[in-house]
């Protein structure tokens, strides 16, 4: 037999242990819940893999956790007939935690105690919370399969030893928890009673108490909650079956999807979108947190397909009644059963959303923004139902204030002739800074403001709503007269023609186009400026500004397409240089200013500016020289 071997926690593990041991936590008892659920994947896992590979069950077939409370040792302990683990899975599961989150969970902490300890279970560390109420824990393990069985043992110090194990058992887990002093509460019979039924009692797999003459009694429901009639359940029910499998604490569902679906197809599920937003939601590696069960039988989590990746958030289960038991992950990716379920179940969340949404509204901009900004990934999917995910969106406007509207209020807000939905995407802090909006508040006309980054993306495949065009006010054809009707639509390189156009604007914008060069595709003028000279536009079919400047930044672009500069015809500076002009083409100081304002609008757009020492140096100059003035 393999000696004993001592092994060191990296530096963020022994973190973990001095907060989850030192921490005063009232609600300790959730230890139980978590070393429960452990178990209770232990054996859906197992499950899992007998069927592809016999014998692995032996002739131990059914699944049990069981827990024996030993009060003159002081031990209470949780065992199950699960998949068991190897001594390398041993040290890699309960040796490490870098996998699950650590960094993210450390991150997180506050430095207040109650706080912090509510963290455990969010950040995969709840078999750590044993230590709450435990001076010492050691785990014998042995895997499905395995010949050998392994003791794990630690008492928290930042350390813990590892070695091969007489101890006879089939197969599974066994974890001996040695109680404080001040725990022994935990060894009382009605006590690991209460919290089973608190916070077990839906998990499947039954759970036994050992009593008097080693006699097993099971002591939670074992019935899937996902099976039972909605008038049966109650929402404490809902709501602790949530804790167990959502990995967020003690947070509550903020809404609860529940429904059996009969017909071509027919499975069930439980839903859960929760009330605070997971640590790894737009973390790249994050996994699907829906588990696929197949007739009560755990399939799958992660990898695979059966929510959309916009739809992440939610928590819950799916149990089909079609797929065959022995289906694999590779089959399941390509499951038209499958796919027919994942549509369902995404038409019905979206639906339940819109409910909420009509019936709750303020309610559901808390869900908005939390998750508003996932959701909207959907509308860059062309195999998403988009106009259905539109209904749920909400968005700010230039007339909303600090409201959310949904689009659906901005069609009914449209002025009488306003045939175009119109929008700008920018920075939520500087977004109303945009010259482009100025001509659009004056008029009256509402606007859309895109300040997530899913925005630069959705609203270059989504073009319309309700046959309504999109369309962003950084369009060179978003136009509109004097009384804030649309214009029609300007061919680009053409100028507007109206009676009352100064012949000085037409050579000043020709003098501009050919100062500035190729740096430009073109100069014209434009009624959507009020207060600023100039700004950058894009003809009609070219892709918006920040779009195609995060496409280049990235590398997906050569090379960045030269702007239409946009001219404010009524506005002193431009006036004054038309005037200028007429007197002496030549004057270095027109050509300076010129430079100067489409230096201005780049700024403005968070362009980079192509020459930055001449930018420099024109600005002293025209500085100098008003100083001297």
């Amino acid at each position: 037999m393999a000696g004993k071997e001592v092994l060191k926690f990296g530096a963020e593990v022994e973190k973990i242990f001095h907060l989850v041991i030192h921490s005063i936590y009232e609600n300790k008892e959730i230890f139980l819940r978590e070393l429960i659920s452990n178990a209770s994947d232990a054996c859906d896992k197992l499950r899992y893999k007998s069927m592809s590979k016999d014998g692995l069950l032996g002739n131990d077939k059914e699944f049990k956790i069981t827990i024996d409370a030993d009060k003159d040792k002081k031990t209470l302990t949780i065992s199950d007939n699960g998949v068991g683990m190897s001594r390398a899975e041993m040290v890699k599961n309960l040796g490490t935690i870098a996998r699950s989150g650590t960094q993210n969970f450390l991150e997180k902490l506050s430095g207040e105690s109650q706080k912090d300890v509510q963290l455990i279970g969010k950040f995969g560390v709840g078999f750590y919370s044993s230590f709450m109420v435990a001076d010492n824990v050691t785990v014998y393990s042995k895997a499905a399969g395995g010949k050998k069985t392994y003791k794990w043992e630690s008492s928290g110090t930042g350390e813990f030893t590892i070695e091969e194990s007489d101890k006879d058992f089939g197969r599974g887990t066994v974890i001996v928890l040695h109680l404080r002093d001040e725990e022994e509460e935990y060894l009382d019979e009605q006590r690991i009673r209460h919290i089973v039924k608190t916070y077990s009692n839906h998990v499947v797999v039954p759970v036994f108490l050992m009593g008097e003459n080693d006699a097993a009694v099971q002591i939670n429901d074992g019935k899937a909650l996902w099976l039972k009639n909605k008038s049966d359940i109650t929402t404490e029910d809902y709501e602790e079956f949530y804790k167990g499998i959502s990995n967020l604490g003690d947070d509550k569902p903020w809404l609860t999807v529940h429904n059996k679906v009969e017909g071509k197809i027919e499975y069930s599920n439980l839903l859960f979108i929760p009330s605070t937003k997971p640590f790894d939601l737009f973390h790249p590696d994050r996994m699907c947190r829906v588990k696929l069960y197949v007739k009560r039988v755990f399939i799958a989590e992660d990898e695979i397909d059966i929510i959309p990746a916009y739809l992440r958030f939610l928590r819950g289960v799916v149990d089909s009644e079609d797929l065959p038991l022995n289906i694999s992950r590779e089959t399941i990716q390509n499951s038209a059963i499958v796919q027919r379920m994942r549509t369902s179940i995404t038409n019905r969340v979206l639906r339940d959303l819109k409910k909420k949404a009509e019936k709750e509204p303020e309610d559901y901009i808390k869900f908005w923004n939390l998750f508003g900004s996932v959701i909207k990934e959907g509308l860059c999917d062309g195999f998403s139902p988009r106009d259905d995910i539109l209904e749920v969106c909400r968005f700010k406007t230039t007339k909303s204030d600090d409201k959310l509207i949904s689009m659906k209020d901005y069609i009914a807000n449209m002025k009488q002739d306003q045939k175009t939905i119109f929008f700008i995407t920018g920075d939520n802090d500087k977004i109303m800074d945009s010259p482009q909006l100025e001509g659009f508040v004056a008029k009256g006309i509402e606007v859309l403001l895109l300040t997530d980054s899913v925005d630069e993306f959705w609203v270059n495949v989504l073009h319309e709503y309700e046959d309504i065009p999109l369309k962003s006010v950084t369009r060179a054809s978003a136009e509109l007269d004097e009384k804030g009707k649309e214009k029609a639509d300007k061919s680009e390189g053409d100028n507007d023609d109206s009676s009352n156009e100064k012949s000085e604007i037409k050579e000043l914008l020709e003098f501009m186009k050919k100062t500035i060069g190729e740096e430009i595709s073109d100069v014209r003028e434009t009624s959507k400026l009020q207060d600023s000279a100039v700004c950058l536009a894009v003809p009609d079919k070219a892709m918006d500004i920040r779009m195609e400047r995060f496409m280049f930044e990235n590398k997906q672009l050569p090379q960045v397409s030269a702007k239409i500069l946009e001219v404010n015809p009524n506005h002193p500076i431009i006036e004054k240089l038309a005037q200028d002009l007429a007197k002496n083409e030549s004057d270095e100081k027109l050509t300076d200013t010129v430079h100067l304002l489409f230096a201005q609008a780049n700024i403005i757009e968070g362009e980079p500016l192509s020459d930055v020492g001449s930018f420099r140096r024109r600005m002293n100059d025209v500085l100098e020289k008003a100083l001297a003035a």
